[in-house]
């Protein structure tokens, strides 16, 4: 089968929806035609001029990238800097660049779950949960739709909360109503007060789907005309938002931890706080810069706190209260580059995927 890039575009955007991305970011495709077959994906944490050159080499004319190579508007493309250098080999070799950043940050199978997993956490959580990302539909139904059109509901995408889905709430009642001369009414007849045993319906759904589910209640509900009434709320939704916390499958010395932690995550160095002489038992974590996380991470009753691009007097703010560790921006997000392959992997069985072998990483270390 021949994929578009839309068609790769459209599963990423329902894994990862763009409306999770922070007001600051850039995610979404930056180079590219959507209408374009795809001949290859190349994933990547960055995207640079020796990326899109291995895309070129690799016959891929498709990189998925976690950091967007533009995050500010350009006011010209004369080469002058990297970002430009490479969004103009792109565009000449017809190298589609997409860019899925702060929305797989804020999923709950995203970037810090990788993370999470690669230190072997488990139990995990959205550590800080995202506000205002969830409404509730309100609508009223003939008793014996009841069924019908909570199926469709759900369907839709209405109805899940955290671990659950089908959720919903009834409640049974009269609905009145008189149908004029031009109505064809399912229930009564034109022009005579009618009154009909209902059953009022509640259900939650990611804002993101009010359109396709209010479709699917249309479509489903009897009558020709539905009454419903949809709210936004400032509900967390507890499966999108800013980084992970979990717990070790058993408690570990500050140093063993520390230990197992540069190995299972690959790292060269690691700055830390003061230990505190204590076990290690749940931890947060935070891919990239989160360490404006640090006072959540501390209420939680994380006993250690991993994120990277920690200010010196940032530090400070541990208070002895937890341990703090920087591991560098690469190496806390390096993973997902996996992450992408094993996502796409799912859904798109005969595409090329590639893991760069570009380091992309700017810092060096002795």
């Amino acid at each position: 089968m021949v994929y578009t890039i839309q068609d790769i575009v459209s599963y990423l955007e329902k894994v990862a929806p763009p409306s999770y991305q922070e007001s600051y970011d850039n995610a979404g495709l930056i180079t590219g035609n959507l209408l374009d077959n795809v001949t290859g994906v190349l994933c990547s944490l960055d995207a640079t001029e020796a990326v899109v050159e291995e895309a070129i080499s690799l016959g891929c004319n498709l990189i998925v990238a976690h950091h967007p190579i533009i995050f500010k508007g350009l006011k010209s493309l004369t080469g002058k800097n990297y970002v430009e250098k490479t969004v103009i080999k792109a565009i000449k070799n017809d190298i589609a660049i997409y860019a899925i950043h702060t929305n797989l940050d804020h999923v709950a199978h995203g970037v810090n779950k990788k993370i999470a997993d690669k230190i072997g956490l488990v139990n995990t959580s959205v550590l800080v949960p995202k506000k205002a990302l969830l409404s509730k539909l309100v609508t009223f139904v003939p008793e014996e739709d009841k069924e019908k059109v909570l199926s469709a509901l759900f369907e839709a995408g209405a109805g899940e909360i955290g671990e659950y889905s089908g959720c919903s709430f009834t409640a049974s009642g009269k609905g009145t109503f008189t149908p004029s001369d031009q109505a064809n009414p399912h229930k009564g007849s034109k022009g005579n007060p009618h009154e009909e045993p209902e059953v009022r319906i509640e259900v939650l759904l990611p804002s993101l789907l009010e359109r396709k589910v209010l479709s699917a209640l249309k479509h489903a509900h009897p009558y020709e005309e539905v009454a419903y009434f949809l709210q936004r709320l400032e509900n967390e939704n507890q499966l999108v938002g800013a980084g992970m916390l979990g717990d070790l499958p058993y408690a570990m010395d500050e140093q063993e931890f520390l230990k197992a932690l540069k190995i299972n995550m690959e790292l060269h160095v690691i700055k830390h706080t003061q230990l505190l002489g204590k076990p290690i038992k749940k931890v947060a974590v935070c891919g990239g810069a989160g360490i404006f996380l640090l006072p959540q991470a501390k209420r939680s009753g994380a006993d250690i706190f991993i994120t990277s691009d920690i200010k010196y007097h940032e530090f400070f703010d541990a208070e002895n209260q937890i341990v703090v560790c920087d591991i560098g921006h690469y190496e806390s997000e390096i993973f997902t580059k996996e992450l992408l392959v094993e996502i796409l992997s799912q859904k798109f069985t005969n595409i090329a995927l590639y893991l760069t072998k570009v380091v992309t990483n700017p810092i060096t270390y002795l």
